[in-house]
């Protein structure tokens, strides 16, 4: 009886322990600001197209602005450079392609 008692009062603190922790972790909310695209390709190609088509649609589903700037150059390494150096805040994304990503985000 003792040993079941004290079961169920450690259960009951851990519970209310966890539920505290819980209660006052709060998620931030993202996006907090606009949003910028970053595209490593001249603008008016193919794209820069694409990435506008995104961005709009981005900009209806977040309810927040999202800005689509062209960074073109040295095969698309000046575009990938700037979002490397930018804050990590989630709030700079970079639209490329394939070979540049691989140059420059290596897991």
């Amino acid at each position: 009886m003792q040993l079941r008692l004290r079961i169920i009062g450690t259960l009951v603190a851990t519970v209310l322990v966890v539920t505290s922790i819980v209660a006052n972790a709060r998620a931030q909310s993202w996006p907090s600001r606009f949003l910028t695209i970053v595209v490593s390709f001249p603008a008016g190609g193919p794209t820069d197209v694409l990435a506008r088509a995104i961005a709009a649609d981005l900009a209806d589903k977040l309810g927040q602005q999202v800005v689509v700037e062209n960074r073109s150059g040295a095969g698309g390494n000046v575009g990938a450079a700037s979002v490397a150096k930018a804050p990590g805040d989630g709030h700079t994304l970079l639209f490329a392609t394939t070979s540049v990503v691989s140059r420059w985000f290596k897991a």
